[in-house]
C-alpha cells in the first residue's frame, strides 16, 4: 500500500515515514501545500496524511481541490487539538477522520491501517482469502493456521490483492500501488514476486488474467 504524507514540520514528517515504512507502507513526502496537491493529484495513492496547517497553500484547500478533482483516496488530517474548527472544516472538506497533534504515532497508524480497509470494504483488520488469513495489524500472514514468512515486497503484494479480492488489478496498478515514484516502473519484478507468493502459499488463488494482469480469488466464495 503506498502513503502520502504531506506535512511541512520535517521531524514529525520523518516520525511519520519511518514509522509507516516500518509498518510495510511504501511512503512519499511532501512538505507544502503546492508539492502535495500536485502528488495527489498525479500519483495513485491508497491513503493520504495531510497537515492542516501547510505553507504556500493550506491543507484545506488542498483537500478541497483533489475532491473537485475527483479524487477519492482517504484523507486523514492532523489538526491542533484546540481547533475543533479545523476538524469541522476538514471533514466538510472531504476529510475521512483526523488526529489531533500532539498524537501518539501509533494511534496514526491504526486509522490508516481502518481507512484503506474500509475503503476496500473490508471491516477487520483480519481478511481471509481461503486458507490464507492476512492480519493488517500485525503485519502476519498464515495458511491453514501455519505462519508464513513473506519479504517485504511479497507481503506488499499479497496485501493489496487481498484488500482487492475478485477483481482484476493490472501490473500498472500493483507497480503504482506498491512502489514509489522514483522506482524503475519498466521493471519485471511484479511478475517474480507472484511467483514468488504463489509458490509460498502453496495454494491456487492467484490467477493470472491474460493481457489484463491478476485476479485473487477465494474459492469458497462464489464466481
Amino acid at each position: 500500500m503506498r502513503v502520502l504524507i504531506v506535512e511541512d514540520d520535517e521531524t514529525l514528517n520523518r516520525q511519520l515515514t519511518e514509522a509507516l515504512t516500518g509498518a510495510g507502507y511504501v511512503v512519499d513526502s511532501a512538505f507544502d501545500g503546492e508539492e502535495g496537491h500536485f502528488l495527489g493529484d498525479t500519483e495513485p495513492y491508497d491513503a493520504v496524511i495531510l497537515d492542516i496547517g501547510l505553507p504556500q497553500i493550506d491543507g484545506i484547500s488542498v483537500l478541497e481541490r483533489w475532491r473537485r478533482e475527483n479524487r477519492q483516496m482517504p484523507v486523514l488530517i492532523l489538526t491542533a487539538r484546540d481547533r475543533w474548527s479545523d476538524k469541522v472544516a476538514g471533514i466538510d472538506a472531504g476529510a475521512d477522520d483526523y488526529v489531533a497533534k500532539p498524537f501518539h504515532v501509533e494511534e496514526v497508524l491504526a486509522r490508516v491501517r481502518a481507512l484503506i480497509r474500509r475503503a476496500a470494504g473490508h471491516a477487520s483488520s483480519e481478511i481471509f482469502c481461503g486458507p490464507v488469513r492476512l492480519d493488517t495489524r500485525s503485519s502476519r500472514v498464515s495458511v491453514d493456521g501455519t505462519p508464513l514468512k513473506l519479504t517485504s515486497h511479497e507481503y506488499r503484494l499479497l496485501d493489496y490483492l487481498m484488500h482487492h479480492q475478485d477483481r482484476v488489478v493490472s501490473r500498472t496498478e500493483l507497480i503504482e500501488h506498491l512502489y514509489d515514484q522514483d522506482f524503475d516502473r519498466d521493471s519485471n519484478t511484479i511478475e517474480v514476486f507472484v511467483g514468488r507468493l504463489r509458490k509460498k502459499l502453496g495454494v491456487d488463488l492467484i490467477e493470472t488474467i491474460r493481457g489484463q494482469g491478476y485476479r485473487m480469488r477465494d474459492p469458497g466464495g462464489e464466481g
